[in-house]
């Protein structure tokens, strides 16, 4: 960006904050976005089309450097249905975690061996887990999947663990009611089947049982909505040319999700309400997965062939393959299903001393028909998120702050 031309996008910019309520929280992002027509032109003049939502929020520190935010939208955030997708596996890893600190049992914790057995038609049975270290299933291993590589069955053992109805009180405890996760994913079950989980065993290194959870059914009530998107969709290898229904699928905003990212990264400034019972140690565990590359891990292990450093790294990205600066991380959680590309990130430039948060969501299916297999992830999703990610940093690295921040509790080892 030329300096002339950074100096009136700055200026606008700049403007659109200090008039305060004369602009609404979305006018910061589209005077970002219309500087750059020729990653957004089509975006912005066609907003119902890509069904685009953003939540960008800026974080400025104090001379202690304790963090306020200031919290940016575009696009309709209530009542606009998205397919959160894999996305909705963070706020359950989460809860996996708290739900172990909550049982509280003398060798109980994430690394303790987890069985999971069968009790209803169609349920799966886990024993053994062969990409662990000493192929044991357990639920930090599953935590590491789950941010790693995205991976669906280590998100379905554990939603069998919190079970329906526990994830739904959690939730609307903690400030999101309108939250709704209530299927398995990337497997076919019923509404019944999905209220239904499995069994759910423990044991210690001599194979003691320390604690056992047996099925489960979910008395949880969701409001009745209607959400029928598109134009058709393909059943069993046909052609329906109806809308698809997604009225029993997995709901939730991204504001929400943004904001429980939020609280994980930052408990000392969310109100207690918030929170989720994780220990010092758990807040430093799911910093570090959720910021690594899967080249990183060790077991599970993950080729660089197929698990590229971007791989769950959309935003500032895309789709770009290679080894990734080494002075930014991202800590993040993706999803892409049924043409929606999703990302919910805190991003942090230990060289530069910048640091934000940043969500987006995009629809891309453009034929309008789902369960096809053909969606624009290449040639408008990916692009997208690299091309947002990247206004936005370019802009936080101009952007004046008081104090610089001290970001070293997020520089870990990997």
């Amino acid at each position: 960006m030329g300096l002339l031309l950074f100096c009136s996008f700055y200026l606008i910019c700049g403007n659109a904050q200090k008039k305060g309520n004369d602009q609404t929280s979305s006018n910061m992002i589209e005077v970002l976005l219309s500087s750059h027509p020729e990653y957004f032109k089509n975006i912005l003049a066609y907003p119902d089309s890509f069904g685009v939502q953003i939540v960008y929020t800026q974080i400025n520190r104090d001379k202690n450097n304790r963090p306020s935010f200031k919290e940016f939208t575009y696009g309709k955030q209530k009542n606009s249905y998205f397919y959160p997708a894999s996305t909705v596996k963070m706020p359950i890893a989460f809860l996996a975690l708290e739900k172990l600190n909550e049982l509280n049992l003398k060798g109980l914790d994430k690394n303790t061996t987890m069985v999971t057995d069968s009790s209803f038609d169609g349920e799966d049975v886990v024993y053994t887990h062969p990409q662990s270290a000493d192929s044991r299933a357990t639920i930090a291993h599953y935590i590491k999947q789950i941010f790693l590589v995205s991976d669906n069955d280590a998100f379905n053992r554990l939603y069998e663990f919190l079970g329906q109805e526990y994830i739904q009180k959690k939730l609307t405890q903690k400030g999101y009611p309108d939250a709704e996760i209530r299927h398995r994913l990337n497997i076919s079950k019923t509404v019944e089947q999905n209220r239904h989980t499995n069994p759910v065993s423990f044991y210690d290194t001599l194979s003691h049982l320390l604690w056992q959870q047996p099925g489960m059914f979910s008395k949880a009530v969701f409001p009745k909505k209607d959400i029928r998107m598109g134009k058709g969709y393909y059943s069993k290898g046909q052609l329906v040319n109806e809308p698809f229904d997604f009225s029993d699928k997995n709901r939730i905003s991204l504001q929400d999700q943004q904001h429980i990212l939020q609280s994980v990264l930052f408990p000392a400034v969310t109100p207690q309400k918030n929170k989720f019972n994780l220990t010092k140690e758990d807040y430093s565990f799911v910093k570090q997965w959720m910021s690594a590359y899967p080249k990183e891990s060790s077991y599970p292990y993950y080729d660089s062939t197929n698990y590229w450093d971007a791989y769950c790294k959309f935003l500032l990205y895309g789709s770009e393959r290679g080894s990734l600066p080494a002075h930014i991380r991202i800590f993040n959680k993706v999803g892409d299903a049924y043409g929606f590309l999703i990302d919910i990130t805190y991003i942090v430039d230990f060289e530069n001393h910048i640091e934000f948060l940043l969500s987006a969501v995009i629809a891309c299916n453009s034929d309008g028909i789902y369960n096809d297999d053909h969606y624009d992830y290449e040639t408008v999703g990916f692009p997208f998120m690299k091309n947002l990610g990247q206004t936005i940093y370019e802009y936080e690295l101009k952007r004046p702050r008081k104090y610089k921040p001290d970001l070293r509790a997020f520089q870990l080892n990997y």
